[in-house]
């Protein structure tokens, strides 16, 4: 990190708009135009033995007032085989149920292979998003009788809004494609993917970066989306799971903050 970035961190982190305290007495970040479109927690099992998808219809006993609409899962399958032709296949198996609040911006899954709660626009915050993932997984794992935890993982897909004209992308963001000199610097549309082992966690983060299509021609729209996952020395102990939870969570905020300028951080707040 530059000293002048140093410096413009240190008064965000004196400005009472930016940085707030939680209850555990924890300082993170508050911006006013989040820019998170879906924050996804995801726990991967394998079970003892196979459950039938009426087992896990169960879930949805008592919570059929917050979370009406029920939906299949399904575990899509491809396949390849080569000789005098090349030909594709797939196939389609339903391997869990979807279910969707009344407002459509909270859901739940509880599949054969593990549990996922997501959370849509407009974000609240970290504490509420954990609490009813925590509530629901607490309500598929008495049913699902997992044998072993084999993944944990958070993502949080964010969508940033620039305004043109944009001299560089590395007005607003850190980590950016480089075009060489001796190309035509024109760029129209891009996707970079970065695979960051995080080995202090025995995680590692995935993000990934792209140009979608504006809400309007006076801006560029970038997602950057993290996807932050752990598959060794994973816990089975709920209160153990949960304390990996928060780690991954505060690494998620670092690496967010790693990634975007003063600039960004102005647009956001």
């Amino acid at each position: 990190m530059s000293k002048r970035t140093s410096v413009s961190l240190k008064k965000l982190k004196a400005s009472k708009q930016v940085v707030r305290t939680s209850g555990r007495g924890e300082e993170y970040r508050h911006y006013s135009k989040a820019p998170l479109t879906e924050a996804v927690l995801d726990i991967r099992v394998e079970l003892l033995s196979e459950i039938t998808l009426q087992e896990l219809a169960k879930v949805q006993s008592g919570q059929e007032k917050q979370y009406p609409k029920k939906d299949e899962s399904l575990l899509v399958v491809g396949q390849m085989s080569m000789g005098s032709q090349v030909s594709a296949s797939a196939s389609q198996t339903p391997n869990g149920y979807r279910f969707t609040s009344q407002d459509n911006r909270q859901i739940f899954q509880a599949r054969i292979d593990g549990f996922t709660f997501s959370r849509l626009a407009p974000y609240e915050t970290w504490d509420s998003f954990r609490d009813e993932a925590r509530r629901l997984w607490e309500l598929y794992r008495p049913i699902a009788k997992p044998k072993n935890i084999t993944r944990l993982a958070l993502r949080y897909i964010n969508k940033l809004d620039l305004p043109l004209p944009l001299g560089d992308f590395k007005d607003y963001l850190r980590t950016v494609p480089e075009i060489s000199p001796d190309m035509t610097q024109g760029l129209s549309g891009y996707f970079m993917q970065l695979q960051l082992p995080q080995a202090d966690l025995d995680a590692l983060l995935v993000l990934n970066q792209t140009l979608i299509p504006p809400p309007e021609p006076s801006i560029v729209s970038v997602v950057l989306d993290f996807d932050l996952f752990c598959k060794d020395n994973v816990p089975n102990e709920d209160q153990d799971i949960w304390k990996r939870f928060e780690v991954l969570r505060k690494r998620k905020n670092k690496v967010f903050e790693a990634c975007i300028t003063d600039k960004t951080r102005r647009l956001i707040t």
